[in-house]
């Protein structure tokens, strides 16, 4: 079978494209970055240098269109943000989309309309509040204690507000777009990653959020047995009919209870704990198939954003044991004695986003998603 990945700039692509290659399937990826993760792999057996979806986004589906019939492909399986833009033109794409229409995505990306369908479903959220304006803002202070901001369009907490003082609120926020309040609250977040066939899921893993790069993004993953977010994802998989891949990041207060915070209707890195498993490719074409669930605990990280993101904050926490035993008892998810290229150029793909923040005045890791983040254009 002909697989096509997308978003092969981030590391969990890049253990999706090894995981069908094992599998014996023929894996081709369509990218708009120069030089990223994956392209050097031994598991891709052609790469594609496509036009940026974001701003081109006619011309970046023609010429998905043009790969499927080219490479004969029978699976497409977007995998970053740029999955909303394949959603969009999934109807022009002659091979079967593993990804749901764009106003189904669309409402669950949407952090406040995302809200109101867990509620819509009597699923557990935080207290929410859309903020359209200055007046809102204050009723949410008025209302809280303690709260945390975050634009209805973002990622990896880049923009987000823990606990800000109200001056820094009023001053930060321009409501240029809708940002939404949530009660703060204290506990332990939780990410889970699933794979999903007309509401049924086929695979599922969680883990805790341990060390981040940034306020948001997992940069640890070793799965744990959590039978309560397990129960909240397939509910809501089943009330809502969906099919593709599919992500929640939960907090767990001292309590036991459970909420869910936001959702990213798209591969995240829970990949990295389920891809050497066999099972795990079984979950992309099996509908019907038993959800896999995988026994094995083992420590999986990424050991360069350890090193320039987790050593440094956690020098400044106090928290340098946890730190060792982590890093010296996990493995690299990017090295693989088989396949090392991808380990050994991934600095390339750095300083192409570091060249593109130069360029357009942002932030490193705001340019890692400039060409295919997607913040409700069209849809």
């Amino acid at each position: 079978m002909n697989i096509l990945l997308t978003g092969g700039r981030a590391p969990a692509t890049l253990d999706l494209a090894r995981a069908f290659h094992r599998a014996g399937q023929t894996v081709f990826m369509a990218e708009s970055l120069r030089g990223h993760l994956s392209e050097p792999s031994s598991a891709i057996a052609q790469h594609f240098l496509v036009p940026p979806p974001r701003q081109q986004t006619g011309s970046f589906i023609e010429a998905l269109k043009d790969i499927i019939i080219q490479c004969k492909i029978d699976l497409l399986i977007p995998t970053c943000e740029e999955v909303f833009y394949v959603a969009m033109g999934r109807g022009q794409l002659p091979c079967k989309v593993f990804v749901e229409p764009i106003e189904k995505l669309d409402a669950l990306h949407n952090k406040w309309t995302f809200m109101v369908k867990a509620i819509e479903h009597e699923l557990s959220v935080p207290e929410t509040i859309l903020l359209g304006g200055q007046e809102d803002l204050l009723h949410a202070y008025a209302q809280w204690r303690g709260l945390v901001l975050k634009p209805v369009y973002s990622r990896f907490a880049a923009r987000t507000l823990i606990l800000p003082p109200l001056k820094k609120a009023l001053s930060t926020l321009t409501f240029e777009s809708p940002w939404i309040a949530q009660e703060h609250m204290q506990g332990r977040q939780i990410c889970t990653y699933s794979i999903c066939h007309n509401g049924h899921v086929t695979a599922h893993t969680a883990y805790f959020s341990e060390f981040t790069a940034g306020p948001g993004a997992t940069i640890t993953f070793q799965h744990t047995h959590h039978p309560e977010t397990f129960d909240w994802v397939t509910k809501f998989v089943k009330a809502t009919n969906f099919t593709g891949q599919i992500a929640f990041d939960f907090m767990q207060t001292p309590d036991g209870q459970i909420f869910a915070l936001e959702c990213n209707p798209r591969a995240t890195s829970g990949v990295h704990i389920l891809a050497n498993h066999p099972e795990f490719i079984n979950a992309f074409f099996d509908e019907s198939m038993l959800c896999f669930i995988p026994n094995d605990h083992s420590s999986h990280m990424l050991s360069t954003a350890m090193l320039m993101y987790g050593l440094p904050a956690s020098l400044a926490k106090g928290r340098i044991g946890k730190w060792l035993r982590t890093f010296f008892t996990s493995d690299d998810v990017i090295l693989d004695g088989k396949d090392l290229q991808p380990f050994l150029l991934q600095f390339r793909s750095i300083f192409h986003y570091l060249k593109l923040a130069k360029q357009h005045g942002i932030t490193p890791l705001e340019a890692s998603t400039f060409d295919i983040e997607w913040n409700g254009e069209g849809g």
